[in-house]
């Protein structure tokens, strides 16, 4: 699809390649820009603020392009809601995965900080699902 064609329904799931990789690096960094605080700020302490912020590139850049460029192509013959429950219960969770096997020895071993940390991991997916709805609700890119 280019960008003077008129939008897809909005309950449809775009799935066309060229467009999907255009939004890409476009779209990473907005996610970036809004999780990254989050986790910066949001993280455990016994982390370094090194870590908290390799922790807000690192993340989204393991599972933004699954979101975006597989799942996109997967669900596209399915209504838009199920690819974003799928999309946006996938990303928390898988990001909580990996966060837990990146940093789990700089951790303190308690539930506490576990469920903390996976809290603010999801709090930032949800936070960039939200404002990228926002987003996406003004058709700027054409994706849905």
């Amino acid at each position: 699809m280019l960008f003077d064609e008129p939008p897809p329904d909005i309950n449809t799931v775009t799935s066309d390649p060229t467009t999907l990789f255009l939004f890409l690096p476009v779209g990473y960094i907005i996610t970036v820009l809004i999780e990254a605080p989050v986790l910066i700020f949001g993280l455990s302490k016994t982390l370094t603020l090194k870590q908290r912020a390799f922790a807000g590139f690192w993340l989204t850049a393991c599972t933004y392009p699954i979101v975006v460029l597989v799942l996109s192509v997967l669900f596209a013959n399915s209504s838009r809601f199920l690819y974003l429950a799928v999309a946006e219960t996938f990303a928390p969770l898988a990001e909580c995965i990996l966060f837990w096997f990146a940093f789990k020895d700089q951790l303190e071993p308690n539930i506490k900080t576990k469920l903390r940390n996976f809290g603010v991991i999801t709090l930032a997916n949800l936070l960039s699902f939200g404002i990228g709805e926002i987003i996406n609700s003004t058709r700027w890119f054409g994706l849905y």
